[in-house]
């Protein structure tokens, strides 16, 4: 008997799975002062709002179960040499910008609609743009 093949996105999905608070936008319970109404996360150091997506996303130009965000600033979308994108990521006419991006990081479906990676996005534009300036740094 063989076991079907499971592509990058089930890896995905499963890490995901794994640490849901990061990958659906939400923030763990146990993180938010009951005494404050705002996000509990609060970015201080630079790249800590990357974490979410380091889950699955490299720095290094290496490839994991995302394509690596180094130099991703002023890349066209699904052209990293050697990640397997969606048809819907291959297609889109998008060079990565700030504006792309934060259309993106608030709602990757409906930016890229048939896009598959396994992200709801962020929906805090004050993580968006600390993701987006910690991007920017990637060369």
């Amino acid at each position: 008997m063989t076991t079907p093949r499971r592509g990058p996105w089930l890896a995905a999905l499963t890490a995901c799975s794994v640490v849901a608070a990061p990958c659906n936008g939400q923030q763990p319970a146990a993180a938010v002062d009951s005494g404050d109404a705002r996000p509990a996360l609060r970015e201080t150091a630079p790249g800590a709002a990357f974490g979410q997506c380091a889950v699955c996303h490299s720095t290094d130009g290496s490839l994991g179960t995302g394509p690596t965000l180094k130099g991703v600033f002023g890349r066209k979308a699904g052209s990293v040499a050697g990640f397997r994108y969606s048809r819907a990521m291959r297609a889109a006419d998008i060079v990565w910008d700030e504006s792309a991006l934060d259309r993106y990081l608030t709602n990757p479906q409906e930016a890229v609609p048939g896009n598959i990676m396994p992200f709801s996005g962020i929906p805090e534009s004050a993580q968006r743009a600390a993701v987006i300036a910690y991007l920017k740094t990637l060369k």
